[in-house]
């Protein structure tokens, strides 16, 4: 199982994402996502996600807090993957170009009208509630099948 973190940073009634469209040989190329990547060893979520969010951004966040987590069984078609979400408001720090995509302010209200997986238009509601989530998504073929939510 591959552990990883996806961040969304919120500013004034807007989230950072990112375009996956630069990086060659991208499963997710062509979707706006949030920022994130895979724990190294040793990290904690936490460290992760400042170190991702740093890495793909140039930002610096403070205090991410974490909403929910999230597996995907065989998300693609290999691997099972373990994803801890995460909202920051609080940064400092220049936005750098990301290699992996380009980074855009998006109004809030204008976050269902990009190109999501299918699951995200799902989970970013849970991301606003003052609740812990715990979740399974099920995709076969990049397609979203099933899937399943505790709150706590």
């Amino acid at each position: 199982m591959i552990s990883a973190t996806l961040c969304y940073i919120k500013n004034e009634g807007k989230t950072l994402m990112l375009h996956r469209i630069k990086k060659e040989n991208d499963y997710h190329e062509g979707k706006w996502n949030g920022l994130g990547g895979k724990m190294e060893a040793g990290e904690t979520p936490e460290d992760c996600v400042i170190r991702e969010v740093k890495e793909e951004s140039g930002l610096d966040i403070v205090d991410p807090r974490m909403k929910g987590i999230i597996t995907f069984p065989n998300f693609d078609g290999v691997n099972d993957w373990l994803v801890f979400l995460f909202t920051a408001d609080r940064f400092s720090g220049e936005m750098i170009d990301s290699a992996e995509g380009h980074l855009k302010w998006i109004d809030d209200d204008k976050l269902k009208d990009l190109k999501l997986w299918e699951g995200d238009y799902i989970f970013m509601e849970w991301m606003t509630m003052e609740r812990f989530f715990s979740a399974k998504f099920i995709y076969k073929e990049k397609k979203l099948v099933d899937f399943q939510v505790l709150y706590h």
